[in-house]
Formats: structure tokens, C-alpha cells, sequence
């Protein structure tokens, strides 16, 4: 005679929840000290930040308390003179905070456009077998280490009018008839920093790039090679659409750094209207004049603008060609 014995399904559903609230746990408490850095590190400074746009903080009353609430002056405000005309004031009535934005997108777009397509163009070719592929992969990530400031500093002295190599270059082919002051003409500067940034972070798209390729199974081209498909349409049908998620990841990484520019601009055209960007305006205000209170309604409106900018890019990632939202 067989005994059968049925477990029992609310006991076992019991368990189940048990141990997911146990890990649950566990979990929150791993992730703590990271939360609690990222308060103090992030979260607090941020939210001083947001508070202190609100009022007419200067320098000296940052620790003292000394400001006064002014609400949404600092943002936008208007007087009503004599002559009955309105007065606008506030950061979004200050024509140098548009020319400050209009900069720093025009120079994410096509920064973050010429190096998603050079770092696309070089992962293909570092993803091909060759005979010293590690080598190559290696040197092609040496503009990437070298910190910003350094790269800025020696590509400022390889565009310098008198001595730098660049002009000396240009001129020993017959492009230039005369030295450029690539940095200090308003209609080359911009050239010159987007310049020196496709150059050092174009190995930075490369590496996230081919780490999508890596991805994607041999397999597929094997059978797209004996069937007979032409390279283009296996790249297009095959290799972009398995490659979407690595270049939203790069893009989006790419956006953030290039919305927030300062270190590159800041070495190399420091004084420069043309290359100007929202967060050199904010430095000017904050450490150079003293206005926390201006300083910080511009910092503000930055990190807003670039929290559009990535909401925008992942609801856009969320609908496909055919224009139906994937789940």
C-alpha cells in the first residue's frame, strides 16, 4: 500500500514570502551605507542647493544665516518703472543664461552625435579578429585615462597661434594661410573644444560599444555568411537592433557628462562667450561673485534641464520604430 502525502500549498507560500522578506532585508541593509553616503554626498547638497536659489545668499552667509527669503526672484522678477515699462529680472531674463544653454546643448548634441559614431566605427573594428587586437584595444584607451585637465592643458598648447604643432601642421599643407588663435576667435573656439573632446572620450563610447558587440551571438553571422547576406543589411537587421540597449547606455552616460561640461571648457576657453556653458555661468556666480542665490537658481535649472533630458531619452527608448511603447 502507497501513502501519498501532499504538501501543503499555504505553508510552502508562507515560506516563499518568508524568505523574499528575508532577503528583502538583507538587502536594505547591504545597500545602507551607500544610501547614507549618497544622502551626504548627493541627496543633502542638492536639496542646499535647491533652498538657498529661493533666497539672496551671498558668500558670507552661507555658514551665518544672514539671507532673506526672496522666492522666485532669483529665477524671474519684474519692477515696474516710472515710465510705466516692466523691468525683467532673474536668471531666465538674462540673455548671457540663454547663450549659456544654447551652448551647452548645441555642443551635446554634436559632441555626443560625432562620438557615438566614431565609437561605433572603431568597436567594429576592435571587434574583428586581427593579430594584435589586445594591443590595439589597449592604446586606443590612453586619451580616456589621461585626466581632463591634462588633456586640455596639452591640446591648449597644440593649438597655441605661435607655437602650436596644429597651425604649424595646417600651414605646411597649404590649409591656412595664417595661424588660427584656435581658442580665442569666437568662431573657432567651439570647433577647438569639441575637438579636444571627441578625441578623449570617443575611447570611452568605443569600450561600452563593444561590450554590447561581445554580446551579441557568433552564431548569427555565421548563419547570415552561408545564407548569403550582404555585410550592410546584417549590420542594419542584425547588429544595430542587438545593439540599441549597449548605445542607450553609452548615449545617455555621454548626454549627462557633456550637459554638466566644465573642466575641459573652463582650462581651454575660459573666457570665451561662445564656449560659455550653464555650468561655467554658475561657477562665476557662485565662487567669483559671491550670488549663492543666483549662483544656485542657475545650478538648479541645470540639474532640472538635464533630468528633461534623460526622462525624454528613456520614454523615446521605450517606443520602437512602429511607434507602440515596448513593455
Amino acid at each position: 500500500m502507497t501513502t501519498t502525502i501532499s504538501a501543503n500549498p499555504e505553508r510552502s507560500r508562507g515560506r516563499e514570502t518568508s524568505l523574499q522578506s528575508q532577503r528583502a532585508r538583507a538587502a536594505f541593509w547591504f545597500l545602507a551605507p551607500m544610501l547614507v553616503m549618497l544622502f551626504f554626498v548627493a541627496a543633502w547638497p542638492l536639496f542646499r542647493s535647491i533652498m538657498f536659489s529661493f533666497t539672496d545668499a551671498e558668500a558670507n552667509d552661507i555658514f551665518t544665516g544672514g539671507s532673506e527669503w526672496v522666492g522666485f526672484d532669483n529665477y524671474l522678477s519684474w519692477r515696474v518703472r516710472d515710465d510705466g515699462s516692466i523691468r525683467w529680472r532673474g536668471v531666465l531674463a538674462d540673455a548671457d543664461w540663454w547663450n549659456a544653454v544654447w551652448n551647452t546643448i548645441r555642443f551635446a548634441f554634436m559632441s555626443v552625435a560625432l562620438e557615438t559614431v566614431l565609437g561605433l566605427l572603431v568597436a567594429l573594428v576592435l571587434n574583428a579578429e586581427f593579430k594584435g587586437r589586445g594591443l590595439v584595444r589597449a592604446a586606443i584607451l590612453i586619451p580616456w585615462a589621461i585626466p581632463t585637465i591634462v588633456s586640455a592643458r596639452m591640446w591648449g598648447w597644440m593649438l597655441n597661434d605661435q607655437f602650436g604643432i596644429i597651425n604649424d601642421m595646417l600651414l605646411t599643407v597649404g590649409f591656412i594661410d595664417s595661424p588660427i588663435a584656435w581658442t580665442a576667435r569666437a568662431d573657432t573656439a567651439m570647433i577647438a573644444v569639441l575637438m579636444v573632446d571627441v578625441w578623449k572620450t570617443t575611447p570611452f563610447m568605443a569600450l561600452l560599444i563593444l561590450a554590447g558587440l561581445q554580446m551579441i551571438p557568433r552564431d548569427m553571422y555565421e548563419s547570415a555568411k552561408i545564407d548569403g547576406i550582404h555585410p550592410m543589411k546584417v549590420f542594419f537587421r542584425v547588429t544595430l537592433p542587438l545593439l540599441k540597449p549597449a548605445l542607450m547606455v553609452a548615449v545617455i552616460f555621454r548626454v549627462l557628462d557633456a550637459l554638466r561640461i566644465f573642466d575641459l571648457i573652463y582650462v581651454l576657453t575660459p573666457q570665451s562667450e561662445a564656449t560659455v556653458t550653464m555650468s561655467i555661468l554658475s561657477y562665476r556666480e557662485l565662487q567669483q561673485f559671491g550670488d549663492y542665490g543666483e549662483g544656485s537658481a542657475q545650478s538648479t535649472l541645470l540639474f532640472l534641464i538635464i533630468a528633461l533630458f534623460v526622462l525624454l531619452y528613456i520614454w523615446l527608448g521605450r517606443v520602437d520604430l512602429s511607434g507602440e511603447r515596448s513593455k
